[in-house]
């Protein structure tokens, strides 16, 4: 029996789920190298692996690499619309035997890596309005939610 090549196994995988179109996978095998590389792990072997932070931050930093103020377009458009979705991605082809995992990783560690709006549109705004945003953020995040009022009736 032969192994299955990289395609074929993500034909297999979308033909189960759909949610991730092909490039998703396609996408995250290459960012996965390129994480790699930015982390300065040896090519070959058990020292090659990277945290799931670790390759988040691969993933963020290739995709701003690769297509600019375009890359949250693109990553939404293959369904990948949170770190959550880059876990499942990624334990599909751990699932699939294309990759490699640790007794340690768990798909749960990609849960809250960043917000995909900040990470992928952050970088192509001008200084003032980040700065602004980011201000309007604090700002709301410190104001306590208002108190729900009870509508009273008056009987007659």
């Amino acid at each position: 029996m032969h192994e299955k090549d990289f395609s074929e196994v993500i034909d297999v995988i979308f033909t189960r789920d759909p949610r991730y179109l092909p490039d998703a996978y396609y996408f995250i095998r290459e960012a996965l190298d390129f994480a790699v590389r930015m982390h300065k792990k040896p090519p070959e072997g058990v020292l090659r692996h990277v945290s799931a932070t670790e390759l988040l931050e691969g993933i963020r930093v290739y995709a701003l690499q690769e297509y600019g103020p375009m890359a949250l377009t693109v990553l939404l458009s293959w369904g990948l619309t949170s770190t959550e979705d880059i876990g499942e991605v990624v334990f599909h082809l751990v699932e699939s035997g294309k990759l490699g995992k640790t007794d340690s990783d768990r798909k749960e560690d990609f849960a809250g890596g960043y917000d995909f709006a900040i990470a992928f549109s952050q970088p192509f705004r001008p200084r003032e309005q980040t700065a602004q945003q980011e201000e309007i953020s604090s700002e709301s995040a410190d104001q306590p939610e208002a108190a729900e009022t009870a509508v009273g009736h008056t009987s007659s």
